[in-house]
């Protein structure tokens, strides 16, 4: 499936403004609700449902595969897709991160 064809399937985002990743209370990544964002922002928001907020291991491979076709570029071109990238660290650190969905 194609990137397009799985977000048909995620969760609408019509109520968010914004989606906050947290370590602890501060927040180390933010997905605004802007045109270019709105993609990555309904993934994340996917991956704060099923995984109930949170982001590891497990849930950031869940997003890599979700994000498709695109992941290949982002491990060609590191920080041309930092949404992607992000999942990278998760896995490669073990980290456990926090999903805040923002409501409008």
């Amino acid at each position: 499936m194609t990137f397009n064809e799985i977000l048909n399937g995620l969760p609408t985002i019509e109520h968010l403004s914004g989606l906050n990743v947290k370590q602890g209370d501060e927040v180390v990544h933010h997905i605004p609700a802007i045109q270019g964002k709105l993609g990555s922002l309904r993934l994340y928001y996917g991956l704060a449902e099923k995984f109930n907020g949170k982001l590891d291991r497990t849930s950031a491979q869940q997003g890599i595969e979700w994000f498709a076709e695109h992941v290949e570029d982002a491990r060609q071109n590191p920080g041309k897709h930092p949404n992607i990238d992000l999942l990278f660290n998760v896995i490669e650190k073990e980290l456990v991160l926090h999903l805040e969905a923002l409501k409008n």
